[in-house]
């Protein structure tokens, strides 16, 4: 049982040995809870967003790298790079506001509302994450087929032999079923983090409409 349970319990229990406790008392209790809590989505996003820096910079001057490059996909690369790391800046403008409105707030239900606000937050920056790499995926898979020179003669290879609709249904069936373990990766990643996290958010927000009623 943890230090919120045991105000709980104290709540509902007058005749309880503990001390009593007052409405503002518990509230006050949630409240740092949930500040803790909203932090640490804030603090966790920024070490995502540095550990996925710090693979783009240990990539630099591989084979994966110099085959980027031979794609000449850059015209398209830096716009897509500089609006996602915007978006993500946004995001992380948002954790760290939902974080500091959650500290100041003198009201529970403020509280409640800037608790679904970050979960809603949450959610939507998941879903931009998600959604990022099936488009870049997509967009990569594409100039591959039009620019490396080793697909493109495979491609001419097999329209000669009449097999070039096996290849392109091989090369989208092996995109697929990557993307698809890369996506599992990363949400069981979101669950096991941000789910969590978000989980407890919950809680702290039925206890706050527990308190209210």
């Amino acid at each position: 049982m943890d230090e919120l349970d045991l105000l709980k319990k104290d709540w509902k229990n007058r005749d309880s040995d503990y001390p009593k406790l007052s409405y503002n008392e518990i509230y006050k209790m949630i409240l740092k809870k949930s500040s803790s809590i909203v932090k640490w989505i804030f603090i966790i996003s920024l070490l995502e967003f540095a550990f996925w820096i710090a693979i783009s910079f240990l990539l630099k001057g591989t084979s994966f790298s110099g085959n980027m490059e031979d794609l000449d996909m850059n015209h398209i690369l830096i716009p897509i790079t500089v609006i996602s790391y915007g978006v993500l800046i946004y995001f992380f403008y948002l954790f760290f506001r939902n974080y500091k409105n959650i500290s100041t707030t003198d009201s529970s239900k403020t509280l409640m509302e800037n608790i679904l606000k970050t979960r809603r937050t949450v959610k939507h920056y998941v879903i931009f994450n998600l959604v990022s790499l099936i488009i870049g995926a997509f967009i990569g898979a594409f100039y591959a087929l039009n620019h490396d020179q080793n697909v493109v003669n495979q491609l001419q290879a097999a329209s000669a032999n009449g097999e070039v609709f096996a290849i392109y249904a091989g090369i989208i069936v092996g995109i697929v079923i990557v993307l698809i373990i890369v996506i599992a990766i990363l949400l069981l990643f979101y669950w096991l983090i941000y789910g969590i996290l978000l989980k407890r958010l919950k809680g702290n927000y039925n206890e706050l409409k527990k308190l209210e009623t």
